[in-house]
């Protein structure tokens, strides 16, 4: 539906260089290879979900290497309080949660094998945060010099890297076969595996997802939409501990605590509250003052 409206309402000719768009779409796709690649490295859920509550800090040191950016304190005190929150809420959801098992199948290792293997998943994992933070400063840096076009970037970093998933052929066509081979739903009598169901749910949301992410990209920095999106992600740790009725213990309160205070001073609530009440509390002494 996207690459339909694409082609038929934008210019054939883009506003931002199609080279602009290769190095956007080069690390896109490392990012989400590396991500994806990582469960087959000893890297459980959980883990990888902590790594991704770091993409705040990723992004606010890149912000000060590369664009020379100078944060105030409180900016900090918010972002490792966020951070904070959400490692405390992910690690306690996984501390039931086994060692990874790759496509079902245990493999014979020794712990010092298994241990290599971590590390790897740790090092893709820490590159992958590094480089999308970095995404999103050079999608901000376009923006700046080529003006806000988010429905055309929606485009092209979606079209210029189908051609690269052929290099994943096999990989794509074992879990395909997987999906195709799921169980069907009880509730649908049309056959219909659940995989490919759950899929096509997926792939909407993520659609309206994705979408106004890069429509908030043309109009806020960088930090501030990677704290909308680990919000987000903060908001669907909570769902699945509600829906999966897992316990929602003190470290779980105290991890939704840290990150409501810490999303406050992001946003600078306190300051804005007192600018929209000074105004009137001037008034209010400036009438006190003529009546005496």
């Amino acid at each position: 539906m996207a690459l339909y409206l694409q082609l038929n309402v934008v210019p054939k000719k883009p506003s931002i260089s199609v080279k602009g768009y290769m190095i956007l779409v080069a690390m896109f796709f490392i990012t989400n290879v590396l991500n994806n690649y990582a469960f087959d490295l000893n890297i459980a859920m959980p883990l990888h979900m902590i790594f991704r509550a770091g993409s705040l800090i990723a992004n606010m040191i890149m912000g000060v290497i590369i664009l020379k950016k100078k944060y105030t304190l409180d900016k900090f005190i918010s972002v490792g309080m966020i951070t904070a929150g959400i490692t405390i809420c992910t690690i306690v959801s996984g501390q039931d949660v086994k060692k990874t098992v790759v496509h079902g199948v245990v493999q014979n290792t020794s712990e010092l094998e298994d241990f290599f293997w971590w590390c790897l998943g740790i090092a893709c994992l820490t590159i992958a945060l590094f480089i999308s933070a970095r995404m999103g400063i050079y999608q901000e840096t376009l923006y700046k010099q080529h003006g806000k076009h988010p429905q055309e970037a929606l485009f092209y970093t979606h079209l210029i890297p189908l051609p690269w998933f052929l290099f994943l052929y096999s990989n794509l066509k074992e879990h395909a076969l997987m999906a195709f081979e799921s169980e069907p739903l009880p509730y649908i009598g049309f056959g219909i595996p659940s995989t490919i169901i759950y899929l096509a749910g997926n792939v909407f949301t993520q659609y309206l997802c994705i979408s106004s992410v890069y429509f908030l990209t043309t109009e806020c920095s960088s930090l501030t939409v990677t704290l909308v999106i680990t919000l987000r992600k903060f908001a669907s740790l909570l769902f699945s501990i509600l829906y999966f009725n897992n316990p929602f213990t003190l470290y779980h309160w105290i991890g939704t605590l840290l990150v409501f205070i810490g999303t406050i001073i992001f946003t600078e609530i306190p300051q804005k509250v007192q600018q929209m009440t000074a105004p009137k509390n001037a008034a209010k002494k400036t009438k006190k003052t003529k009546i005496n």
